[in-house]
């Protein structure tokens, strides 16, 4: 995926496990597997029933658990994170899970998301005598827990849930128990499996297929899942659910090889490829995806409309992370190090190529110029997202309304700003046809705030400009 060039970027994701001797080398596994939700930061956290270890860092998974640090984490319980960071918010006191110790008891915790309410609650907490470490929203939840007034902690985290608004997918785990808890909208994926014995959870179910685990189910809105040696408990913190899973997540974000609600996400992109085909047909040559979202949709198009699929543009898959930065001009130059285009392929040919979204215009203008470099006579751009016109508050990382091209201009003015012989996007109801949500249906389990600006929950107003703080 080029999101460090498009400037859409999911969060992070999360992987526990409870009840295996092995659970910090398999949730290794498991956040290798989710790696794409996020290279900035890395970290486990285990327990042995007496006491909470962790190590954490920046950088990738692999590097950093590069040294044998699993081996000093023996346990049978265990929770992970992978991160992505916005500007000046990746410093170590961040990455996660996030470990607090009281006399009582550990609790280390691990987040994906963002809270539209964060800085509300920290005035408050801060007025009230807490001092935070970090910049994260993750530790406000660690406050409310322990400022409850509760005895038991089961009762002392819902009572903190029922105070946090946006969107969260939280595991938590003491020296003796695993707590998993699901926004009351559910706008953040979560599953949970078995394995063997040992119950697994995870951000993506293409975690548990790495791990060897079977998938149970996704955990529900407003759902707290305890998890201790004698099982598994459920109990619900809000009654008021209403699903609204993140639509980016079928179209942009997640593996292909993972499920949501039980709809496969490869499955899901080709049909959205084949419906954006019959909103938006076109007489090409050849149709090609932007790697590597894009792939299973271009070839829902190609199967469609009949026109062959190829390997228009190939991904360079060993530019570092550190290459891109946060400049516009190392953006442009950075498509450039991410996509080569195949002229063997695409010269004299009419091309449609498909992606997934336009957040600012760059990348779509750089890959069509650089497919009429290689000789392409039409370039047809087809996207496979309604145009996003909107700011996302929920633990995405799209830019400011402004700096959104779909905000400012018409979709003749984009096309003219990207160079493309023609443009389309999908409509709404093309992706909830394509995702397999009935359009009619007003509870179509969909977040669409970011094409519609319909948030599910209120919006704060200090999170209007959610960018200027830093997001989990």
């Amino acid at each position: 995926m080029l999101a460090d060039i498009k400037g859409l970027n999911e969060e992070c994701g999360v992987f526990a496990i409870w009840g295996h001797p092995d659970a910090a080398q398999l949730t290794y596994y498991g956040l290798h597997s989710l790696q794409h939700r996020g290279q900035e930061g890395a970290g486990i956290a285990v327990t042995d029933g007496e006491k909470v270890k962790m190590h954490k860092g920046a950088g990738l998974v692999t590097e950093v658990f590069s040294q044998g640090e699993l081996a000093d984490l023996a346990g049978y319980g265990a929770i992970g994170h992978v991160r992505y960071s916005t500007a000046g918010g990746n410093e170590y006191a961040n990455v996660q899970p996030l470990l607090f110790r009281s006399q009582t008891t550990s609790l280390a915790l691990a987040h994906n998301g963002n809270l539209v309410n964060a800085n509300a609650l920290k005035h408050q907490l801060e007025a009230q005598g807490s001092i935070f470490q970090t910049t994260s929203d993750t530790e406000v939840l660690a406050h409310l827990i322990k400022r409850s007034g509760y005895v038991q902690l089961k009762d002392q985290v819902k009572n903190a849930l029922r105070m946090l608004k946006g969107a969260y997918a939280f595991v938590l785990m003491t020296e003796n128990e695993l707590m998993v808890a699901l926004d009351p909208n559910g706008l953040r994926p979560l599953s949970i499996g078995l394995l063997g014995d040992a119950y697994v959870v995870a951000s993506e179910t293409c975690a548990f297929d790495v791990v060897g685990a079977q998938y149970i189910r996704d955990v529900k809105p407003g759902e707290l899942l305890t998890i201790t040696n004698d099982g598994l408990e459920k109990d619900h913190f809000s009654s008021g659910t209403n699903r609204a899973i993140c639509s980016m997540e079928y179209i942009y974000f997640s593996r292909p090889d993972s499920s949501i609600d039980q709809i496969n996400i490869h499955s899901a992109r080709k049909r959205l490829g084949k419906v954006l085909y019959n909103e938006a047909p076109i007489e090409a040559d050849v149709v090609t995806g932007v790697p590597d979202s894009s792939i299973s949709a271009a070839i829902g198009y190609a199967e469609a409309s009949g026109i062959p699929y190829e390997i228009g543009l190939i991904k360079n898959r060993y530019v570092g992370r550190t290459f891109i930065q946060p400049s516009q001009e190392l953006r442009e130059l950075g498509v450039k190090m991410k996509l080569s285009p195949v002229r063997g392929i695409v010269e004299g040919k009419r091309v449609v190529m498909v992606d997934d979204s336009i957040v600012r215009g760059t990348t779509s203008r750089r890959i069509v110029n650089m497919l009429r470099e290689a000789g392409a006579t039409e370039v047809h751009v087809r996207i496979t997202a309604p145009p996003i016109a909107h700011p996302c508050y929920y633990g995405i990382d799209t830019s400011e309304r402004e700096e959104l091209i779909a905000a400012n201009h018409t979709v003749e003015e984009i096309r003219e700003i990207i160079g493309a012989d023609s443009l389309s996007f999908l409509s709404i109801e093309g992706l909830l046809e394509g995702i397999g949500r009935p359009a009619t249906d007003p509870n179509n389990g969909q977040c669409l705030a970011c094409f519609t600006g319909k948030y599910p929950t209120e919006i704060y107003s200090d999170t209007v400009l959610p960018y200027e703080k830093e997001m989990v």
